[in-house]
């Protein structure tokens, strides 16, 4: 089985601290070849832990006939270095859909996302791409995790922090356009939480002419910065700002 997102990065991360059963549960089962994705990485905020994603794929029963289409199911855990025994977990069946857009690759992020004094969140990031070239698109979406004791919590669903998506002929016509949106912890709280300040920049590029005399023309939006609150159980997310 080929793990996409690195058993051999996992080994050398998780090598030192994880034994035994701890390490297996780094690497997904053979259950779906290629198509599983698996990873663990040190938590840098709280040192001695963890943390563990496994996504299994499961084909469409009908649909699916050999095609990556089907949908993945999330299973998260926080491992100790001193426990086999995950200390938190969290499982959610269906948690994404893959067909013509379709999962490309996972990663576990543990910047600094400090919601309070105490509590830091871990991020999981969900690369998605599309299958057309003249109708790109792809996506990149990161959703936030909280321990509260044994369990982890959602607490940012799929926020859109890439998308790369156009029209245009294949060879020079068209427009296509790309938005980065990155996060930093606001001064203000909400429901006990720290705000999130999400910066939005979007790029253009336009063609016209003929593949032998193309004209391109690249646009630059101004910086959008965009507060998002807690709401005593999630983030809440404006249109436009949540992905598939």
């Amino acid at each position: 089985m080929t793990v996409k997102s690195g058993w051999i990065g996992c080994a050398a991360l998780c090598g030192g601290l994880l034994a035994g059963q701890a390490l297996a549960d780094c690497t997904p089962p053979a259950v779906s070849g290629d198509w599983d994705f698996g990873q663990c990485k040190d938590w840098p905020a709280y040192p001695g832990l963890t943390i563990s994603s496994l996504l299994k794929f499961e084909p469409d029963p009908v649909g699916a006939d050999g095609d990556k289409i089907g949908s993945y199911d999330l299973g998260l855990s926080v491992l100790s270095a001193d426990d086999p025994t995950p200390v938190a977990t969290y499982h959610q069946a269906a948690a994404f859909f893959s067909d013509a857009f379709a999962l490309d690759s996972v990663q576990i992020d543990t910047a600094r996302y400090k919601l309070t004094p105490e509590l830091r969140a871990f991020g999981i990031r969900a690369n998605f791409k599309g299958s057309s070239r003249v109708n790109p698109l792809d996506e990149t979406v990161l959703s936030l995790y909280v321990k509260e004791g044994s369990k982890l919590r959602p607490v940012l669903d799929r926020l859109l922090v890439y998308r790369f998506s156009g029209e245009w002929d294949g060879n020079c016509a068209g427009e296509r356009a790309t938005t980065v949106r990155t996060i930093e912890m606001g001064k203000t709280s909400s429901h006990g939480f720290a705000d999130l300040v999400v910066k939005s920049v979007t790029t253009g590029l336009v063609g016209e002419g003929s593949p032998d005399n193309c004209e391109m023309k690249t646009t630059n939006d101004k910086p959008v910065l965009t507060a998002l609150r807690y709401d005593g159980k999630a983030y809440v997310l404006p249109q436009g700002f949540k992905g598939l």
